[in-house]
Order: structure tokens, then C-alpha cells, then sequence
């Protein structure tokens, strides 16, 4: 896939982000570090988000295989993170977000 084909996507994705727990999701993965969607569960529900753990893996294997961005290191418990070539522009497009909300 593309890179503005990925970006197009991202954009739409992000506009339908009531809540902000997309947003919020990308903000956890852009630190750097390999999550389990447990442990994403968590930390969304530590910022408030009113989740169960079955959405939460919904929606970060919809962001691995719809949008291409993230990318899963296979192991006991699988873990996901950004790809490292998109991460410059999962923020870029964040900030975007943050400065018309």
C-alpha cells in the first residue's frame, strides 16, 4: 500500500473517532514501546475510556491489516506497534487533529 493511500485512510479513520480513544491509541503506540491489546485495554481504561478488551482487539487488528500501520511481533502474547516507517506520519497527522479540535 501507498503511503498517501495509508494517510487517506488514517484521516478517515480519525474523523470517525468520536470518543478520541482512536487518537488515544496512537498516542499510546507513538512512545516507542510493543503493547498486548491487554495491556492497550489498560492503559485505555486508566485515561478513562469505557472499553472492553474484545473492541480493544478489534480495533488495533483493524488498524495491522485495514490501515498497514501497525505491526505485530509474534510471541507468547502477541505484541503490536507502529512501523517505524509511519511513525513521523501517525504524528504529524495527530497534531493536525489536535490543533482543529
Amino acid at each position: 500500500m501507498k503511503r498517501e493511500e495509508i494517510e487517506t485512510r488514517l484521516r478517515k479513520y480519525l474523523e470517525r473517532d468520536r470518543k478520541g480513544v482512536r487518537k488515544e491509541l496512537l498516542r499510546l503506540l507513538l512512545d516507542g514501546r510493543k503493547y498486548t491489546t491487554t495491556e492497550i485495554y489498560e492503559k485505555l481504561r486508566e485515561k478513562g475510556f469505557d472499553l472492553n478488551a474484545r473492541g480493544v482487539s478489534a480495533m488495533v487488528g483493524l488498524m495491522s491489516a485495514r490501515l498497514g500501520i501497525l505491526k505485530m511481533e509474534l510471541g507468547e502474547k502477541n505484541r503490536y506497534f507502529i512501523k517505524p516507517e509511519y511513525v513521523d506520519l501517525v504524528r504529524s497527522i495527530l497534531e493536525e487533529f489536535d490543533r482543529v479540535c
